[in-house]
């Protein structure tokens, strides 16, 4: 009692809840210091901001919670290092390191040195054929199985030394599988290769397994292009090779052609890039109008060309007879081994025409705008499409197909008129397991009779195309 009454007379009743409220704030306030210095885990989820109004009117304790730094981690962060191999494409497995990559070409085995102890033992080691037709087994067993190791670079017992040290990237690749073939040396390595390396502007060593010189010495403009050292033979290479950065393998992405949306580059790309590299002269087909308007009679360059043994023409002069008579300069023959040379003839035509095979890879030494005529045959339907029906129109050339009757075909001859092979050729899809088969009777035992009266709308049709 004593002590209310002095409270009392001593301050006012205004004044007395001031007071009280100061009291409660301050209590509050080192309670929550207290908290906070002896449960420092308190730091990390919420802080509570006092304000206190002391204003006229009501008295408000506003507290407002705002969020504090994150939490502290209770683990250890790993640093995720990307994936160098990728295993997973249909048509090629690659590898692309940068850092410390050392090859010993005796063993066939290439190591990426890591600073990651825990990325190297959890994924270390890929089996890679540098060869760009996967899942051909045919092709894909010739060629020599390279072993990619990423190792950590304080065990080593296990890292070989460095024997010579380069500067500049290096591509690994071989020349075997169909490599020979003249389509396969451009859809399995040249396109791919490019696709590869041009990015480097040929500051870049190429590394070549089961490498053959005469397969170099024919191709050996377009490599001194991509790259400016010299070719080295990891085979027969006893020394460890280091390099800053290294791909292992070609980047192929389809059939004699390059897919734009997996590439910075495109087929036209290339075959502009070839035509520089044989200096070839014409950048584009005749235009029979724009001749015809200034008063000159040309006319258009048709080569037929011509095969020795499967897929022939067994009536090719009565084909180019019926050209001349159209109005096309013929020649009839086949194209030939020397490159240079053979780059250079079809560069001078305006047409090409044959039948599904390796000739008319030659296409991609055609001007832009001239037209490219494929015979296709009984059951080829779908592979003349893909190895030369969209990869032409890729290559900014006009594309026609003449699809024979089975009276057009020498398999006629050799089968009844109701046989399965005549009447039921395959589709689109032909199994690994089928291809053998498939290629024995459709590729390897028909030759062509062209109906000349057929195809004659064809070759107009050509003809009517070089107008403009």
């Amino acid at each position: 009692m004593k002590y209310d009454s002095f409270f009392a007379r001593s301050f006012s009743k205004h004044e007395q809840k001031k007071l009280g409220f100061g009291a409660f704030v301050s209590c509050f306030i080192i309670a929550a210091t207290f908290c906070i210095l002896f449960k420092p885990e308190f730091r990390h989820f919420k802080v509570v901001n006092v304000k206190v109004t002391l204003r006229g009117g009501p008295q408000i304790l506003a507290i407002k919670e705002e969020v504090s730094n994150k939490p502290k981690k209770t683990y250890v962060e790993i640093k995720e290092e990307k994936t160098i191999c990728n295993v997973t494409h249909p048509r090629a497995d690659i590898c692309e390191m940068n850092g410390d990559i050392r090859i010993h070409g005796n063993s066939s085995t290439i190591y990426f040195v890591s600073t990651d102890k825990l990325s190297a033992e959890m994924n270390n080691s890929w089996s890679i054929r540098p060869y760009a037709r996967k899942g051909d087994n045919r092709a894909m067993d010739s060629v020599t199985n390279l072993t990619v190791k990423k190792v950590y670079s304080n065990i080593s017992q296990e890292i070989p030394n460095c024997s010579r040290n380069y500067t500049v990237p290096a591509i690994v690749f071989s020349t075997k599988g169909y490599a020979g073939n003249h389509f396969h040396d451009f859809t399995d390595v040249l396109i791919p290769l490019f696709q590869t390396s041009r990015y480097f502007n040929n500051e870049v060593q190429f590394l070549i397994t089961n490498m053959r010189s005469w397969w170099i010495n024919k191709y050996k403009p377009v490599l001194q292009r991509l790259s400016k050292y010299e070719i080295i033979d990891i085979d027969k290479e006893k020394e460890v090779l280091c390099f800053p950065s290294m791909i292992i393998g070609l980047k192929a992405n389809k059939e004699f052609s390059i897919n734009t949306s997996e590439s910075p580059y495109s087929m036209s790309d290339f075959t502009k890039f070839l035509k520089n590299t044989y200096s070839l002269k014409r950048k584009s087909a005749v235009k029979l109008k724009k001749n015809a308007d200034q008063g000159r009679k040309v006319k258009p360059r048709l080569l037929i060309i011509s095969r020795s043994k499967t897929r022939r023409f067994t009536n090719v002069d009565e084909i180019a007879t019926m050209a001349r008579n159209i109005g096309f300069d013929v020649v009839v023959e086949e194209t030939g081994e020397n490159l240079a040379k053979v780059a250079k003839k079809v560069n001078s035509f305006d047409v090409l025409m044959g039948v599904h095979g390796a000739g008319l890879t030659n296409m991609v030494f055609l001007p832009e705008k001239a037209v490219v005529i494929q015979i296709v045959g009984l059951g080829m339907e779908w592979v003349s499409k893909v190895d030369f029906g969209i990869p032409a129109l890729d290559m900014n050339l006009k594309y026609l197909d003449y699809k024979i009757s089975v009276n057009e075909s020498s398999l006629i001859q050799q089968y009844p008129v109701e046989h399965h092979v005549l009447k039921d050729p395959p589709g689109n899809l032909i199994s690994p397991k089928g291809w053998v088969k498939y290629r024995k009777i459709y590729l390897d035992q028909q030759d062509v009779k062209i109906d000349v009266n057929r195809f004659r709308g064809t070759l107009w049709k050509a003809f009517e195309l070089l107008q403009s």
